[in-house]
């Protein structure tokens, strides 16, 4: 029996951030896919089914979120590195991290797709690389539970850390894996949780961490592995200046060089950050279709650097938004980093370097183009009933209704969606989370938070 979901006199309606807007105008949702789009309204609403009066509301296709580490949500704003650069802040948290459990994993990734959700992000991946001894689950299990659980749709990649400090690496030797482990779980998650459909609810990638954190036969490995079952591979790249002179004393390159020798690159490979290309490197990321994740609000909160989103987007280069570790971002509002995107370009390139409408480019289709979701991104017919609604008639909002859709960029200080709709289901409802408690999931999140970091403490202290 179908499913059928009315959004109905909507204020404002942006299906793509290349067209026009509609104003006035009904969605009809037909179990998961969009069925119908009339501009002028009109469609009655369903004798079975629900409909949404949106008369105050921004109706846009959901965000997509392309970098993310959903267990430092239970470490963000540490004092500690409130103001250290990326190698001293991993370093640091590195001892904290290592005592991340089942339990860490499940209630940190409810935690970080519930932020993402309530402001309008509907598919994310997560690169989670971290897998201390102790741990003795399936921990892409548990995420992918977690993300059922709220109906998120879901593309995490398998990450994996092979190179410690005993090995010249960043991390502690607890929360590393040999080889072997890695390629056969990798395996594993592909063949047990991977679904190739354009709008599956379920994908896996393949992560390898980093140039300093990984070794590279590893690297050329995965890219293999990762070829052979057709799934997309992500790593960090050129993200500091640290990262640069670490690949040139180790392996006598640049990164993207290192990238090329790995066979790491290409339109199936999305980089997380890329700020450090020169102008031959960002010819080379055209060449090969090579996707970006650029992450604004962590590069600034680190010092990292202004990617050159400005300069690749014209030359072809697929730059997508992503919120990045929520120990370096310190939250994951979605929205709030589409805004960052934006106004960051502009610190560098002037005030018109980028606008409204390419973020949510970025934000939209180019987030689905990189994390290989064909149809995702865009509120068409047929395509993937993914969506989030805005009431804009609050006071924020007041004064700024000549463009309502930019307004959720310029304007604005609560980020929350009124309704998020993923795969055709309400999974925020009024503003509030459907899949699970929200006081609860903050106070246990808090409770998980407080016992690492105190069994950090106490082994410090020994």
């Amino acid at each position: 029996m179908s499913s059928l979901l009315l959004l109905k006199n909507i204020y404002c309606l942006q299906p793509t951030f290349d067209g026009k807007k509609y104003w006035g105008a009904d969605l009809l949702i037909e179990n998961n896919k969009v069925a119908k789009i009339a501009p002028e309204g009109g469609l009655a609403a369903p004798a079975k089914g629900r409909t949404i009066d949106c008369s105050n509301h921004v109706v846009i296709p959901g965000l997509v979120n392309t970098h993310h580490h959903f267990y430092q949500t239970l470490t963000r704003n540490h004092p500690a590195v409130q103001n250290a650069k990326l190698f001293d802040w991993l370093t640091f948290l590195y001892e904290v991290w290592k005592y991340v459990d089942e339990e860490a994993v499940y209630y940190s990734s409810m935690l970080a797709m519930a932020e993402l959700m309530k402001t309008g992000c509907t598919l994310t991946t997560d690169h989670h690389y971290l897998y201390p001894r102790s741990f003795k689950g399936d921990l892409m299990g548990l995420q992918f539970e977690a993300a059922d659980t709220l109906g998120m749709r879901f593309s995490p990649t398998r990450g994996s850390m092979s190179l410690s400090k005993k090995d010249g690496g960043l991390p502690p030797d607890s929360v590393v894996q040999t080889e072997d482990e890695i390629l056969a779980d990798s395996e594993r998650c592909i063949k047990t949780y991977h679904d190739s459909a354009p709008d599956a609810m379920h994908k896996i990638a393949l992560a390898p961490c980093s140039p300093f954190s990984v070794t590279k036969d590893l690297m050329t490995k995965t890219a293999e592995l990762a070829r052979k079952y057709g799934v997309r591979l992500h790593t960090h790249l050129c993200e500091t200046y640290d990262e640069a002179d670490f690949c040139q004393e180790m392996y006598g390159m640049r990164p993207l060089a290192l990238m090329q020798e790995c066979n790491l690159i290409g339109d199936d490979v999305f980089y997380a950050h890329g700020i450090h290309f020169n102008d031959e490197e960002l010819e080379i990321l055209a060449k090969t279709g090579s996707h970006i994740a650029h992450c604004p609000s962590s590069n600034m909160r680190l010092g990292s650097g202004i990617c050159r989103v400005k300069e690749m987007l014209p030359m072809g280069i697929n730059v997508a938004v992503a919120v990045d570790g929520s120990a370096s971002n310190d939250s994951s509002d979605m929205l709030a980093e589409v805004r960052q995107a934006m106004l960051l370009q502009r610190v560098r390139y002037g005030s018109d370097a980028l606008s409204a409408d390419e973020a949510f480019t970025m934000a939209t289709e180019n987030g689905a183009k990189a994390l290989n979701f064909s149809n995702v991104g865009r509120l068409e017919e047929s395509w993937a009933a993914d969506l989030a609604i805005f009431d804009v008639s609050t006071l924020p909002y007041a004064g700024s209704q000549s463009d309502p859709v930019a307004s959720l960029l310029f304007c604005g200080t609560n980020h929350n969606t009124d309704y998020t709709i993923i795969n055709g289901k309400v999974v925020v409802d009024h503003g509030q989370l459907v899949g699970y408690d929200e006081q609860e999931l903050a106070e246990k999140a808090n409770a998980i938070s407080k016992r690492m970091m105190e069994q950090a403490a106490n082994e410090e202290a020994v």
